[in-house]
């Protein structure tokens, strides 16, 4: 993928950066740069869960470019996952060293593989085995317990990778304390000094295009990664800010839960919720209106409250005009 920099991408995020949103995100708000999938596990890829962790895979052409993101322990699995991904039409394969995820991180993988060079080594040279025409790109943090940015970044970046993102906390800091922008920096002079072509992507605290760009600007990156802030503001990577109107917020609501039932059914509905509430703020009423969304228990429940919400809404716009 050739990107103009500084370029915006939106993280892989579970039960997030689903089919659903990533076309909710690709037809109807700014689309960023390139989307991710959601985490998914090289294991369960070659088990008799293949058949449910494929779905995780499923995009659109609208959707690309786009990069499958994957985790696991298992270097063959790697690179059985990895020649799969390029035969699917993805533009990257991506590696999950950086979900601080307890469970994860017990079993040996994600985050823990930053105290495990041998095997982070052998899982990037399985990765780029499988594959022809795509770049292989890592995502992690700066230590699991204690910052190693020097050691660590270093030695990713020696395994010659097309892209690094570099998220600005450590494991053990969860999403709890502000990013280190400055080892974001630092990231970037070790860049420059072993694997100048290596693109390098920050992560943390990006909260729109505007503070991105300043960011970009500070911190020398190439591309800036935004996730929990479009859960701030789904608008996060309009380039001219707007305000955006009760009507569009509750059509958006709308689209998303269509969307999703058609996909998913009522299975998972209760994921929906995190969207709903991402969707239905900042305008008088969105808190009663969230209130009975939050008290739905189907999709069918969560449409009938906003499509009468947007019905009393247009009732109440008319009479305004009128008087």
């Amino acid at each position: 993928m050739n990107l103009e920099k500084p370029f915006f991408v939106l993280a892989p995020m579970e039960d997030v950066t689903d089919f659903v949103f990533r076309e909710i995100v690709s037809k109807y708000l700014p689309k960023p740069s390139a989307l991710f999938t959601e985490f998914t596990n090289v294991e369960a890829l070659n088990s008799k869960g293949f058949d449910k962790t494929i779905q995780r895979f499923k995009f659109s052409k609208i959707q690309k470019p786009i990069v499958a993101q994957i985790w696991g322990i298992k270097p063959e699995n790697y690179y059985k996952a990895s020649k799969l991904i390029e035969s699917l039409g993805f533009n990257g394969v991506d590696i999950n060293m950086g979900c601080p995820d307890r469970k994860v991180m017990k079993i040996g993988a994600c985050s823990a593989l930053i105290e495990n060079k041998n095997l982070a080594k052998e899982i990037i040279a399985a990765t780029k085995e499988g594959v022809k025409n795509i770049p292989v790109s890592v995502k992690t943090r700066i230590g699991t317990k204690e910052i190693v940015t020097q050691d660590w970044i270093s030695f990713l970046l020696e395994q010659k990778i097309s892209t690094l993102t570099v998220h600005g906390r450590l494991a053990k800091d969860l999403s709890k304390f502000p990013a280190n922008w400055s080892e974001i920096k630092k990231a970037v002079g070790i860049r420059d000094k072993i694997s100048p072509n290596t693109i390098i992507i920050g992560n943390g605290d990006v909260s729109s295009y505007n503070d991105g760009l300043q960011k970009a600007r500070d911190y020398k990156v190439d591309g800036l990664m935004i996730g929990r802030g479009i859960f701030s503001n789904p608008w996060a990577f309009e380039k001219d800010k707007k305000n955006h109107s009760i009507k569009e917020r509750v059509e958006l609501a709308i689209k998303h839960v269509n969307l999703f039932k058609k996909i998913y059914g009522e299975s998972k509905s209760d994921i929906l919720k995190k969207f709903l509430k991402m969707y239905i703020k900042d305008f008088p009423d969105a808190s009663e209106l969230r209130n009975l969304l939050m008290g739905g228990k189907t999709t069918h429940q969560m449409i009938e409250v906003l499509k009468n919400f947007k019905m009393k809404e247009d009732q109440e716009a008319s009479l305004s005009q009128l008087v």
